[in-house]
């Protein structure tokens, strides 16, 4: 297995783990944000590969420079993820 393929499999991991982090519905989040935002993440934040804490924090850090889809889906899941804290309480 090469670099680049374990780099991106880890990016692909990082990329899960920010959606269903943020989603009660993790297999269309993900699917959804990784067609959203794998070029946003290997384009700002691919230096932070393999460290998937890192990716993730890199992408909420970047979070301006990020496409629209991807930042529409960033959005819509941490919505939902406060929304399902709050009626947690």
């Amino acid at each position: 297995m090469t670099i680049h393929h374990t780099s991106k499999i880890a990016l692909l991991f990082a990329i899960a783990f920010a959606a269903t982090a943020l989603s009660a519905r993790p297999s269309l989040a993900f699917s959804e944000a990784q067609q959203m935002c794998t070029g946003d993440a290997m384009r700002l934040c691919g230096h932070e590969v393999p460290n998937v804490q890192r990716i993730t924090a890199c992408m909420v850090k970047h979070r301006a420079q990020l496409s629209p889809g991807c930042r529409a889906v960033m959005e819509r899941e941490g919505a939902a993820r406060r929304r399902a804290a709050a009626a947690a309480e």
